[in-house]
């Protein structure tokens, strides 16, 4: 099956436009789209669950493809619910599609990615495989340490994934693929809509709430809006160096020059503007970053940014060469930190070392994602916190048998809970 969708990927390179893709939803990919798919999770309004559709899948696919041939297929409207926004009292929005439409959207989403892969600029790296935040984290610092970097613009696109040009992304769409077939049911899940508390409300902009397909195609509109204005308008006119890394809608670009850094913030504003997009000036600046620095600064202070929940930092080696600091951002480390006081909170009562074997899987998430070099001191942090905020619940259980901080540390040498570890090394 993967050589299927290989020859996709052949014939993009080939043709500048593939003509026939449509064929690959087929009876073979969406059973193995089916069987990549988890059971227990939430079902759309459809109320169909995938141990529902197993137990007559070969019948629902058959059904299934019929009517997508007859253009009777129509994608429901994604069930809207609302979750807890970590470390605060905001609640985010969950988009949840029907399973026939995720079987869809996943075959689709292949297609899509054998499309545009090879076409994704290497400073690209959210939703593609093979790539990750770290690679993204790294790529920053090697431009920072080893490229003439003054000057940092961090921008922020204000509710991308809400207000993403059906028509923009559809021309996009049809500049690379020529199957008019593919393409409409492309805009049926653009235009599905949105279902909350038994209300419909039409989608008229944005991508697919929870979509499968949403972040191809959020790389798409991303792909021509941003990465292919930059590379071949933004350094061309540039006499400095200039460079971009981007992961989804986060991206942050870095100047030689501070004139060329301010003209292409104001360009950009305008670029984003064209396509309907808005560019979030109150979180978005320009800042004086690098090696230089600090001299360049009238009271030695000097600026830090945030990307992907890490603070990058002007910092020193112990020998006073000039090196990027990562620490995990206040924000995150505040968000989780909360979490896991409210999850201990809701695990207090059961048997302790039950409670620090699960939190440790927690924690080694916690590790594998923000234990990266230089960033020893913010797992500390949460390391520490977690300790005293796991004998506080573990006091709070019963006033009369109260656990003096003697029988706690007992308790951790035998039960230990996991300690801080760094897992990527970002400055090789």
């Amino acid at each position: 099956m993967a050589s299927d969708f290989d020859r996709i990927a052949l014939q993009s390179q080939h043709h500048e436009r593939v003509q026939t893709v449509m064929h690959y939803v087929n009876k073979n990919t969406l059973r193995e789209e089916h069987r990549r798919q988890k059971y227990g999770k939430a079902t759309g309004i459809d109320k169909v669950s995938k141990e529902e559709y197993t137990l007559n899948l070969e019948e629902n696919l058959e059904n299934l493809l019929a009517r997508m041939k007859r253009f009777s297929y129509k994608p429901q409207a994604v069930r809207r619910t609302y979750i807890p926004k970590a470390g605060s009292d905001k609640m985010r929005p969950l988009g949840i599609p029907a399973y026939e439409d995720r079987l869809v959207q996943g075959v689709m989403r292949k297609v899509l990615d054998q499309i545009y892969e090879w076409r994704f600029y290497d400073f690209s790296y959210g939703f593609r495989k093979g790539r990750n935040c770290h690679q993204a984290i790294r790529e920053i610092n090697q431009t920072v340490m080893t490229k003439k970097v003054n000057f940092v613009v961090d921008a922020d696109i204000k509710g991308f994934f809400d207000n993403v040009d059906h028509q923009w992304l559809m021309k996009f769409l049809e500049h690379d693929i020529q199957d008019k077939n593919f393409l409409r049911y492309v805009v049926r899940f653009l235009k599905s809509g949105i279902m909350e508390d038994l209300k419909y409300y039409e989608s008229d902009k944005g991508t697919p709430q929870g979509g499968l397909i949403s972040p191809v195609l959020a790389n798409v509109y991303l792909h021509y809006v941003l990465d292919m204005w930059f590379d071949k308008v933004v350094k061309r006119r540039s006499k400095g160096e200039a460079y971009i890394v981007r992961y989804a809608d986060d991206f942050v670009c870095f100047f030689q020059y501070e004139n060329e850094a301010k003209a292409f913030y104001e360009a950009l504003k305008e670029r984003l503007a064209k396509f309907g997009l808005e560019l979030s000036e109150e979180k978005s600046r320009i800042m004086r970053f690098g090696r230089f620095a600090k001299q360049h600064s009238k009271d030695g202070k000097t600026e830090s940014f945030d990307f992907l929940g890490f603070t990058l930092i002007n910092g020193m080696t112990l020998t006073e060469k000039y090196r990027v600091v990562y620490r995990t951002s206040k924000k995150k480390l505040k968000a989780k930190k909360q979490a896991v006081k409210e999850w201990l909170w809701e695990n207090m009562h059961g048997k302790p070392s039950d409670t620090i074997e699960k939190l440790n899987r927690k924690l080694s998430g916690h590790y594998a994602y923000y234990g990266i070099s230089g960033n020893w001191e913010g797992l500390l942090k949460f390391y520490r916190f977690t300790v005293n905020a796991f004998y506080n619940a573990l006091t709070r259980r019963s006033q009369r048998a109260y656990l003096t901080s003697k029988r706690y540390y007992s308790l951790l040498k035998k039960h230990p809970i996991a300690l801080p570890k760094i897992y990527v090394n970002i400055w090789a």
